[in-house]
């Protein structure tokens, strides 16, 4: 398997374990799914999510920060919601659970990405302007996951639902993907312009 699938804070993980083991939690969170699932849940795929705040065309790298990490909760052979860690004053500590169109977008990327021939350390990247999230594979297997920048080599598949203009699960290199991001965006009206 080309992933190198980085390991989650230990307090993240056990705030998620937390989580799961309260009625409370569980049962006051969105997701029907994991309200109604019958058997054991677990976390799995621990995936850092960095944030890109600013798509700027330049031949800088862009900027991104650390958001949290997100696990995949299954239930026996399949994906029943998703969990999201923050890092507070404190530590890491549990966010919330969700479901939706995300969820099985991401396995379906995970599942791509396995197939290719170049090893990658998974990631996701949020693109908080487009209201875009993308599977961020990087090329550096050994860095640390909660750092970096997207290399122009890395590779970025945009999960569904994608941006109008951007194929969702079409793997682009960073390189090329980003420019057409910035076309995405449309320019906030100058003040005092007509609208």
């Amino acid at each position: 398997m080309p992933l190198h699938v980085p390991p989650a804070p230990a307090p993240a993980l056990r705030s998620v374990l937390a989580a799961l083991g309260s009625p409370t939690a569980v049962r006051e969170a969105r997701t029907p799914a994991l309200r109604s699932v019958q058997g054991p849940l677990s976390p799995e795929l621990p995936l850092p999510v960095h944030v890109l705040d600013q798509i700027v065309p330049s031949d800088s790298a862009p900027y991104t920060r650390l958001a949290g990490w997100r696990f995949l909760i299954r239930s026996g052979e399949r994906a029943v919601a998703a969990a999201e860690t923050m890092l507070t004053p404190d530590g890491w500590t549990f966010s919330h659970f969700f479901e939706g169109p995300y969820l099985s977008s991401t396995e379906r990327a995970l599942r791509q990405a396995e197939s290719m021939k170049t090893h990658f350390q998974p990631r996701l990247l949020s693109i908080p302007e487009l209201y875009m999230l993308t599977l961020w594979l990087h090329g550096d297997t050994d860095t640390d996951a909660s750092v970096g920048t997207p290399l122009p080599t890395d590779v970025l598949v945009p999960l569904r639902p994608a941006p109008p203009g951007i194929a969702a699960h079409r793997a682009h290199r960073v390189a090329d993907l980003l420019p057409v991001m910035t076309l995405r965006l449309t320019p906030a009206p100058l003040l005092g312009s007509p609208a």
